[in-house]
């Protein structure tokens, strides 16, 4: 273990926690698209999506859609109200596509 640790295999240790507990169980998948994809857009937009707690993973995509986020709140009211003030609000969106999970298959954290 130690080995792996110095080679930078192993890059850190994580706790499990309930999302339940912590007031995040409402997940959603949310796509956004740019409406301009210009570097300092881009740019912004990053880092303005970066800073909000409610999004616990953020990826830059290629092709179709721009970002995939997932989204982390207590209920389908907190979630509502984190798309329409903060997400919408933020700048260079063109469009946000959001999707509820039926079923969680298999997770690996």
């Amino acid at each position: 273990m130690r080995r792996l640790e110095q080679d930078g295999v192993i890059t850190g240790y994580h706790a499990r926690v309930d999302p339940a507990r912590v007031g995040r169980a409402f997940e959603v998948i949310v796509n956004v698209d740019l409406a301009v994809k210009d570097r300092a857009t881009v740019t912004r937009f990053e880092e303005a999506v970066r800073g909000y707690p409610e999004v616990i993973e953020f990826r830059r995509m290629f092709g179709l859609p721009d970002y995939f986020l997932r989204i982390a709140t207590a209920d389908l009211g907190s979630f509502e109200r984190f798309v329409t003030d903060r997400l919408e609000a933020t700048p260079g969106i063109g469009r946000v596509d959001s999707h509820l999970t039926m079923k969680t298959i298999k997770h690996e954290p």
